[in-house]
């Protein structure tokens, strides 16, 4: 197995250490790092190793309330005290630590860094257990794991700014030390794990993913009175604290291991796998859909329905909440948890033949079809065979054995951001105890039967909670209103939502309420959602490209009445200038396409009140001119 390269340290180099109390050894030697302000600043340069940190970020990480006047001259004695470390005096030193427009950058190596070569290890295990290789996994994150020696930067927490960044790393322990413990689970050596899992969970003893582990390696080791144990104490902590239920998927667990000793070992699961061609258009943790996501995990859990459609616009969250869904439902799930992008990265539907190759590959489906000829080439894109002869042929019988896996597994199979029904027809199980879950734009109401669960804008709190995340608690309790503004210009579209929070992150010099102004000018609120190379106007887009002709005409004449609230059918029909019945049809064929939203409940037609969501309405305007 090959690893990696490794970017390691030059000779003579010091380690900095972040995975406990911030230290900084050479040659094993531990070095002073000064008073504690430049220590602050020292952390907060090493948490974001090779990124420019911005003046602001470190002065609030120093003086969170009241910074004096020489603060930026302060700033600059650390900054140098820093370089100082890094290297000898003199330009090596000035070349590590540098300044510019975005702030100040520190240059380090993987090898000088533990928090650089934890994420690489990492990755490698990772990427390891992806090809099979759980041995190697286990190996590569225990190794990972062995850099961790307590919480980061636990001496210098009391910093608002800090014990932020240190959160996050411990959030990224932890996810290692699960998938770790996972691997030597599925390895049959459950007993390596226990004692650390249970440490672990008495100091975070609301994560479900520790405690599923600590349960199954209690069991795996025969001692399944402490599993059962272990859950009922979960059960009553969750009661007690948060007025909840264990998730369905711990419940299934809980309910497989009721009245059953020590079992053999199923072989190891199929590892969710992502296109590499559908990269993440959002970074931020899941945040908000409890009612959606409850309603997915009983659906999914209970087993009686098979094919389920999450739908919504463009930037909804739907693969995020189809992605957390299947997170937790991995023990529902034996025999794995695979995820393939029914479009290519141009947003153009991929042939039956690419999609049925990539759930041969990933699900280890045998058959002459595997490699369908040229399937995968974008020139037989025309084809929804995959092409002619032969290659149909390997098509059809790469599709037969997909349906004969399916018949004889229980796996969630992802299809995301699905363009039509004829996309997926040829996919879905037949028969078995596989389950389907769909992410559309549209509606897909030519699929049935399925359940259907459709997401709407977030609310205020929720949305709220997704921008603090980003720009920090503090920043959004210091003007709620504007952030509420921010929130509520997005249109409560989580991507929107979350490129402003992208955008703020980067601008802490920008009050909120300015740029809550920006984003309440209709002319120019596409142009401020945009970060990096993350931007809305190209999700709204492809949403867009996705409509007929006839369709986008009719949502741009509609996208004006919306601007007030949201419209009637008999103001639809004036906009259009038809008559009833064409109107009610142009309307309901925007709401199958999802781009016009309608009550929940039951009403009339006439009585309804219809919205298009406002950053949709405005790339409409935008498009159709009006």
């Amino acid at each position: 197995m090959t690893r990696p390269p490794v970017r390691t340290a030059p000779t003579g180099a010091v380690y900095f250490s972040l995975l406990g109390p911030l230290t900084a050894r050479l040659d094993g030697h531990e070095l002073p790092l000064g008073p504690r302000k430049q220590r602050l600043v020292l952390a907060t340069l090493l948490s974001r190793p090779n990124t420019p940190v911005p003046v602001e970020v470190l002065t609030d990480a120093v003086w969170p309330d009241d910074p004096p006047r020489t603060a930026r001259k302060n700033l600059q004695v650390y900054v140098s005290a820093a370089r100082t470390l890094l290297g000898p005096a003199g330009q090596e030193g000035r070349d590590r630590v540098v300044h510019g427009c975005g702030g100040y950058l520190l240059r380090i190596a993987e090898g000088e860094l533990d928090t650089l070569r934890f994420g690489s290890l990492a990755r490698a295990g990772r990427a390891a257990a992806g090809r099979g290789d759980l041995a190697g996994a286990a190996r590569l994150l225990r190794e990972a794991l062995d850099l961790w020696e307590g919480p980061p930067l636990n001496d210098l927490r009391d910093s608002a700014g800090v014990a932020e960044e240190a959160g996050r790393l411990e959030a990224r322990c932890l996810t290692v030390y699960e998938d770790w413990a996972e691997t030597e689970i599925e390895l049959g050596r459950p007993a390596v794990a226990v004692d650390g899992l249970r440490d672990l969970v008495e100091r975070h003893p609301l994560r479900e993913r520790l405690r599923a582990a600590w349960m199954n390696s209690l069991h795996q080791s025969g001692r399944q009175a402490e599993a059962l144990a272990v859950y009922d104490d979960y059960r009553q902590l969750m009661a007690r604290e948060l007025g909840l239920e264990p998730s369905p998927a711990m419940a299934a667990l809980y309910r497989s291991m009721l009245g059953r000793g020590r079992e053999a070992r199923r072989p190891a699961p199929a590892r969710e796998a992502v296109s590499p061609a559908a990269p993440p258009a959002c970074t931020a943790a899941f945040t908000g859909r409890p009612g959606e996501l409850r309603e997915l995990l009983e659906v999914l859990g209970c087993g009686e329905e098979r094919v389920v459609v999450v739908s919504g616009p463009a930037g909804a969250g739907k693969s995020a909440l189809a992605l957390r869904a299947a997170h937790l439902l991995a023990d529902r799930f034996p025999d794995g948890r695979v995820r393939v992008r029914v479009r290519r990265e141009d947003g153009t539907a991929r042939n039956r033949a690419e999609i049925l190759a990539e759930l041969g590959r990933l699900c280890g489906v045998a058959g002459n079809a595997a490699s369908p000829g040229n399937a995968t080439s974008p020139g037989n894109a025309a084809s929804p065979e995959g092409g002619a002869g032969g290659d149909r042929a390997a098509t059809a019988a790469l599709a037969d054995a997909w349906q004969e896996w399916q018949a004889r597994h229980r796996a969630l199979v992802v299809l995301d951001d699905v363009p039509d029904e004829a996309s997926v027809r040829g996919l879905l199980s037949r028969s078995g105890t596989c389950s389907v879950l769909i992410t559309a734009r549209g509606q897909l109401a030519g699929l049935a039967p399925v359940h259907r669960i459709a997401l709407p804008a977030l609310a205020d709190g929720e949305a709220l909670e997704l921008l603090g995340k980003l720009i920090g608690a503090g920043r959004l309790r210091a003007d709620p209103g504007a952030a509420l503004r921010i929130v509520r210009a997005c249109g409560g579209l989580p991507l929107a939502v979350e490129v402003s929070g992208m955008r703020l992150a980067v601008l802490r010099h920008l009050p909120l309420a300015e740029y809550a102004d920006r984003l309440d000018d209709s002319s120019a609120a596409l142009d401020e959602l945009v970060a990096g190379d993350v931007s809305v106007r190209h999700r709204i887009a492809s949403g867009w490209q996705d409509l007929a002709d006839g369709d986008r005409w009719v949502l741009g004449r509609l996208a004006g009445l919306a601007e007030g609230g949201g419209f009637t059918l008999d103001r639809a029909a004036e906009a259009l200038g038809c008559g009833e019945r064409a109107a009610i049809r142009a309307v309901e064929s925007l709401i199958d396409a999802g781009a016009v939203t309608s009550p929940a409940g039951e009403v009339t037609a006439h009585a309804a009140l219809y919205e298009v969501p406002r950053l949709l309405g405005l790339y409409a305007h935008e498009r159709e001119g009006v």
